[in-house]
């Protein structure tokens, strides 16, 4: 992910909240005031955003520092510190709130991920993300799904061709469709994966005796008509299982043998991971060895 995007995001973000400027710290802290805080961790889980707080951070004081005692991706416990951070008092209570925004999403995004990789322990599939993000938070959501195990699919609507329902319903069916798409990459100049869904087994039938396409996405598919997509398509084309498809049933559908399972849970509907950030006076050998400055 560029940092332009990072950049974009962390100022419009703290546009968002700071405004005119924070009235209450500038009214009750001095300016040239020096502090510490700890990120400290509330509830168990795994971590993710630590190097996005440090640009944050950074951002409002470049002379910060963030000592780090757990890294992105690392299961973290209740008590945990996971970072120390050292600068201007205004700039870090600033920073407070979106780093704790952002920290505790995406945390809690890895959180969800880790879950649901585990659960395919030993099996080839892979989990996969969508476009069920937070407007505006994309890059952060997805880069946390990576934290957490998984794996993006396309990120926007410009790196990859995805013929739904609707592009065929709207094509007319799905030979003008991938006639059309690929008259279109040809035309354009454009070298895009091209992904397809199907509905049922005719559509599965009709996308073989068609080809050109790279994976064929199982729609809504049962257990039993999934497994019989799979022998179908054979090693002809990646597969991949989306809809309905839930923790208590991934392993089922995985062992079906698809290359893929897309979870739109994983960015839509998670829980954010309990994180604060405190005021803190520390020895610097308090918390045992540091893993890392930034």
């Amino acid at each position: 992910m560029p940092n332009s995007s990072f950049d974009e995001f962390i100022n419009n973000a703290l546009l968002e909240d700071i405004g005119d400027g924070d009235h209450t710290s500038s009214a009750c802290i001095p300016e040239d005031a020096v502090g510490k805080a700890q990120l400290l961790v509330k509830e168990e889980g795994v971590l993710a955003g630590v190097d996005v707080a440090a640009m944050i951070f950074r951002k409002l004081d470049p002379d910060s520092k963030l000592i780090v005692y757990k890294l992105d991706g690392q299961q973290v416990f209740p008590s945990d510190i996971a970072f120390i951070v050292e600068g201007k008092v205004l700039a870090l209570l600033k920073a407070e709130r979106l780093v704790l925004n952002v920290m505790q999403r995406m945390s809690g995004i890895a959180t969800t991920t880790r879950r649901y990789v585990k659960r395919l322990d030993g099996l080839k599939t892979k989990i996969l993300d969508t476009r069920k993000t937070t407007p505006g938070m994309r890059m952060l959501e997805k880069a946390a799904v990576k934290t957490g195990g998984g794996e993006n699919h396309r990120f926007g609507l410009y790196d990859m061709i995805l013929i739904k329902d609707n592009h065929i319903d709207f094509a007319g069916d799905i030979p003008r469709a991938i006639q059309r798409t690929r008259e279109y990459l040809k035309k354009s100049g454009r070298d895009l994966d091209i992904e397809i869904e199907a509905r049922n087994l005719d559509d599965v039938s009709t996308i073989l005796s068609i080809g050109g396409i790279r994976r064929i996405m199982l729609d809504n598919f049962d257990l039993d008509t999934t497994r019989r997509a799979v022998e179908m398509i054979g090693e002809r084309f990646e597969t991949e299982s989306s809809g309905g498809i839930t923790i208590e049933n991934i392993r089922d559908y995985a062992e079906c043998g698809v290359d893929y399972i897309s979870v739109g849970a994983l960015t839509h509907h998670i829980k954010s991971l309990d994180l604060s950030l405190k005021a803190l006076n520390y020895k610097p050998d308090e918390f045992g060895p540091t893993h890392l400055y930034l």
